[in-house]
């Protein structure tokens, strides 16, 4: 499993938070990006709620007007936001700033948690939510231990064209896949990328994974009638999988129920028996 350097990232972010800190004494306004997940914290506010709070456009085009213009205390921006030039500014900025790792995987999920609660001045409520996180992964891996043969899963970004995006390894995708106890059944190269049809044979997928975009979301039937994508398991078993995006990809708090919910839907016979269960994180009350 990818691991990020979030060990080292997060000391040192926590140095510079120990200084930025003394800038304000209420508790801080954020602007968060949309990866950003949300947490209990003093003056958080609730950003996968998008509806609620302004958006600050997509991470890799961001415009420091548009940051700056919200009057944040405190900036978190995930790692990859961008373009640079933005960055430069931000972090030149009178505001602290926090880079928040990407981390693709378990322990990369609670540094995030634990990173974001001190930067808030809330390490104690952000390790009540670390504490349910790890409890739902473990139980999530109890999950997993039943699963006798794991399915081939391939993740769709998008179909344009007829030519299909699929995500490889060292992707969100990935590891979520991983985490629901399934096998990417794209390895053959890293992130995501245009992939042929003479692939989409070979990989043979027994089921085909994308996310919910609305009206742009892919259809069952436009894959099970795709030239290519007829010819595997996938198609004959009609075996298509669509989740909201930030609820499977956002490796947050909520990311152990989002792999429970696709490990179940891979698996139907493992939604009975003692090690399903309801993930503590989602629900907790760490505001006490």
């Amino acid at each position: 499993m990818r691991m990020s350097n979030s060990s080292s990232t997060s000391k040192y972010k926590r140095g510079r938070l120990a200084q930025s800190q003394q800038r304000y004494q209420t508790p801080p306004k954020c602007t968060l990006k949309p990866a950003l997940k949300t947490m209990p914290g003093p003056g958080l506010a609730n950003r996968t709620s998008f509806w609620l709070v302004p958006s600050v456009g997509y991470m890799r085009q961001l415009s420091s007007e548009g940051v700056l213009g919200l009057n944040p205390s405190v900036i978190f921006a995930m790692q990859g936001s961008g373009p640079k030039e933005t960055l430069d500014v931000l972090q030149a900025a009178k505001v602290p700033f926090v880079l928040v790792p990407e981390g693709y995987s378990e322990q990369g999920i609670l540094d995030k948690i634990s990173l974001v609660g001190h930067a808030l001045r809330a390490d104690a409520r952000a390790a009540c939510l670390t504490a349910a996180v790890a409890h739902d992964l473990t139980r999530l891996k109890g999950l997993r231990a039943r699963i006798d043969k794991p399915v081939r899963v391939m993740f769709v970004m998008s179909l344009v064209n007829g030519r299909a995006m699929a995500a490889g390894r060292h992707t969100a995708a990935d590891e979520i896949i991983k985490l629901s106890g399934g096998i990417n059944a794209i390895t053959e190269y890293e992130g995501y990328k245009p992939i042929s049809d003479e692939a989409i044979v070979a990989a043979k997928p027994d089921v085909v994974l994308s996310i919910d975009r609305g009206n742009d979301s892919l259809a069952p039937d436009t894959i099970y009638q795709h030239p290519a994508f007829a010819l595997t398991p996938a198609a004959a078993n009609k075996s298509f999988i669509s989740m909201e995006g930030l609820y499977l990809l956002g490796f947050g708090p909520r990311t152990a129920a989002a792999a429970r919910d696709l490990s179940i839907r891979l698996y139907p016979a493992l939604s009975s028996g003692t090690d399903n269960f309801t993930p503590a994180a989602p629900t907790v009350d760490c505001l006490k």
